[in-house]
C-alpha cells in the first residue's frame, strides 16, 4: 500500500514537472523567463523547456502590431484657441527584454508621452495650419515617440489624428468665413462674366464695324472702277467718234456738209431763242444770218 501511494505520488510529481518544465508559445508572442529572479532567456515561439520552481515566465509580450487608442484632451494653439485631439498610436514590441525592464508599463508611457507631444506640436501652430498640416503632426509625433521608445523595446510605426474639435464659437466663425469666401468666389465669378460678356459684345462691335468698313471700302473701289471704266469706255468712243468725223471732214464734199450742219443748228438756235416769251429777239447783224442761210442753201442744192 505504502509502495502504490510512493509510486502515485512520483507520478503526479512526475506530471507537475512536466507541465512546470514545457511551456508552448503561441506564433507572434514572445515570453520572457526569469531564473531565480534574474532574467534568464526570451523563448521564442514553439516548443521550449525551462526549469520548474528555478524558472518562471514573468512577461509575455505580443510581437503584432498594436493599436492604441490616445484619449481626448485640449491642445492650446499658438494664437491661444483651444483645441480638443484625439488620436490613434500603432506601435509594436521589438525587444522583449527591454520592454519588459525598460519601463513599468511602457503602454502609459506611450501614452503620456504621446499626448505631451502633440500639445507642444500643436502649440507651435495656429488654428488654419493645425487642419492643414495633419500630416506634419503625425510625423512629428512618431519621429518624438520613436526616439523615446526606443530604450523601451517598443518601435511606433504611425500616429494618426482621429478628429480635430475646436470650440463651437470658432466653428461658427469658420463657417461665417467659409460662407463669405464662397460669396466673394461667386461675385468675383458673376463680375468676371459680366466683364467676359462686355468683351465678347465689344469685340463684336468691332468686328462688324470692321466687315462694314471694308464692305464699303470694297463698294467705293468697285464703284470707281467701273466709273473709270465708264469714263474709259466714253472717252474712246468720243474719239472713235471725232475721228470718224474727221475722216468725213477730209473726204469729198466733207466741209460742205460741215458747213450746212452749222447752219442748221444755227437757224434752230436762232428760232429757240425768238420764241421765249412774249419779246422777239433779233441778230444784230442780220446779213450774216442771210450769208449762212445762203450758204447753206447752196450747199443743199449741190447736194441734190
Amino acid at each position: 500500500m505504502e509502495i502504490m501511494q510512493i509510486t502515485l505520488f512520483v507520478l503526479i510529481a512526475a506530471a507537475i514537472f512536466v507541465v512546470k518544465a514545457v511551456k508552448v508559445v503561441p506564433q507572434q508572442h514572445a515570453w520572457v523567463v526569469e531564473r531565480l529572479g534574474r532574467f534568464h532567456a526570451t523563448l521564442a515561439p514553439g516548443l521550449n523547456i525551462v526549469l520548474p520552481f528555478i524558472d518562471r515566465v514573468a512577461y509575455r509580450h505580443v510581437l503584432k502590431e498594436i493599436p492604441l487608442d490616445v484619449p481626448s484632451q485640449i491642445c492650446i494653439t499658438r494664437d491661444n484657441t483651444q483645441l480638443q485631439v484625439d488620436g490613434i498610436l500603432y506601435f509594436q514590441v521589438t525587444d522583449p527584454r527591454l520592454a519588459s525592464y525598460g519601463s513599468s508599463d511602457y503602454i502609459v508611457a506611450i501614452t503620456q508621452l504621446a499626448q505631451t507631444t502633440l500639445r507642444s506640436v500643436i502649440g507651435k501652430m495656429e488654428l488654419d495650419k493645425t487642419f492643414e498640416e495633419r500630416d506634419d503632426i503625425n510625423r512629428a509625433v512618431v519621429a518624438a515617440l520613436d526616439e523615446a521608445a526606443a530604450s523601451w523595446g517598443v518601435k511606433v510605426l504611425r500616429y494618426e489624428i482621429k478628429d480635430l474639435t475646436p470650440p463651437k464659437e470658432i466653428l461658427h466663425a469658420m463657417q461665417a468665413q467659409i460662407t463669405a469666401e464662397r460669396e466673394k468666389r461667386a461675385l468675383i465669378a458673376a463680375s468676371e462674366g459680366r466683364k467676359q460678356e462686355q468683351i465678347n459684345i465689344a469685340t463684336g462691335e468691332r468686328e462688324a464695324f470692321i466687315q462694314r468698313s471694308e464692305g464699303e471700302k470694297q463698294a467705293a473701289i468697285n464703284q470707281a472702277q467701273g466709273e473709270a471704266t465708264a469714263v474709259i469706255t466714253v472717252a474712246e468712243a468720243t474719239a472713235q467718234a471725232i475721228n470718224q468725223i474727221a475722216q468725213a471732214i477730209q473726204s469729198p464734199g466733207g466741209m460742205d456738209a460741215v458747213n450746212l450742219k452749222v447752219a442748221e443748228k444755227y437757224v434752230e438756235a436762232f428760232a429757240g431763242v425768238a420764241k421765249q416769251g412774249n419779246t422777239l429777239i433779233l441778230p444784230g447783224n442780220m446779213a450774216e444770218m442771210g450769208s449762212m442761210v445762203a450758204a447753206a442753201m447752196s450747199i443743199l442744192k449741190a447736194q441734190k
